[in-house]
């Protein structure tokens, strides 16, 4: 736990600033690039938890980098070089104020909402019959907002365009993008055995032009379940085995924590921490078909500044 990389607070060249989020810690260069830090920080519920988890920002830095460089022929991304496997460098973008969330499959939020008998999801019908985890007859995208502070939240197609937060043209554009995004990353995940069960996607502008930012099909941003065996889990009223961030969420529910008004973060000990680690690390090697490597965190902190301030030494003086 202790070698965990929680915060940073450096000083690069040409900083006008840097945003603190839930999980990176984004550094704005001269309002023409960012320098994005993927911390080990872990949320959930909207809530950053306590404990770091070693490994996890270098996981979800190197799962997005691959897909970022396996998908730029269907949209062009914000991604340049990564100086550090926990960094990524790239173009700055204006963000769009919603997240383009995709789902295959009725799961997570999207279950509890139905359980809890909407049938209705950010304006989207959803079929009755459906159990937990059955795949939906097609695709559904369920926007959401992009809070700076708090909750994000569901928001439907019309509502976005009729409070201007996307043109109506743009958002077309955004939700084929999703869709494409989406497919491309459903063939990866079962070339390796795996289900892309659901995603988001953030989109951002630069000069005019849409481009993919943030990260893409991380443990962080997506729920995957294994193939083999699916079907028969399914028949059998199982839970699914799954690839995500979704068991911390669970293990936050059964000890007591929702995110809500008064609920307190249930203690993280370390055989804990080192086995959500551990999770993550699985991911990694079963999305991508690589062995993980783990990088030096004697002193992360340290290795991650040294990293970034030589690579931008020689990328300014080009």
């Amino acid at each position: 736990m202790k070698n965990a990389l929680i915060a940073t607070n450096f000083d690069l060249p040409r900083q006008e600033g840097v945003y603190k989020g839930k999980v990176r810690d984004v550094y704005n260069l001269a309002d023409e690039y960012m320098v994005m830090v993927v911390s080990d920080r872990i949320s959930a519920f909207d809530v950053v938890l306590p404990e770091g988890i070693p490994y996890k920002g270098q996981v979800l830095n190197q799962i997005a980098a691959k897909f970022l460089d396996a998908t730029e022929d269907i949209v062009p991304n914000w991604k340049i070089a990564t100086p550090d496997p926990m960094v990524t460098f790239g173009r700055y973008c204006e963000p769009y104020m919603v997240e383009m969330v995709i789902r295959g499959y009725l799961t997570g939020h999207a279950w509890r909402e139905y359980k809890a008998g909407k049938r209705e999801l950010c304006g989207v019908p959803l079929p009755e019959g459906m159990i937990e985890n059955q795949k939906f007859p097609e695709p559904i995208i369920t926007p959401t907002t992009k809070a700076l502070e708090g909750h994000d939240e569901d928001i439907s197609r019309e509502d976005i365009i009729k409070q201007g937060l996307v043109s109506e043209e743009e958002y077309t554009k955004l939700e084929n993008y999703t869709r494409a995004l989406f497919r491309r990353g459903t063939e990866m995940a079962a070339e390796k055995g795996l289900i892309l069960v659901d995603t988001k996607y953030e989109f951002g502008k630069s000069r005019g032009q849409i481009f993919l930012i943030d990260e893409i099909h991380t443990p962080d941003s997506s729920r995957y379940f294994y193939l083999e065996g699916y079907e028969e889990r399914q028949a059998n009223g199982e839970k699914q085995k799954q690839l995500s961030k979704e068991f911390v969420r669970q293990w936050l529910i059964d000890n007591g924590f929702q995110g809500k008004e008064g609920q307190k973060v249930p203690v993280m000990d370390e055989q804990f921490v080192n086995s959500v680690s551990d999770r993550y690390i699985e991911l990694f090697e079963n999305i991508t078909g690589e062995t993980f490597e783990k990088a030096e965190i004697e002193d992360v902190t340290k290795r991650v500044e040294n990293n970034i301030l030589t690579f931008l030494d020689i990328y300014f003086k080009r």
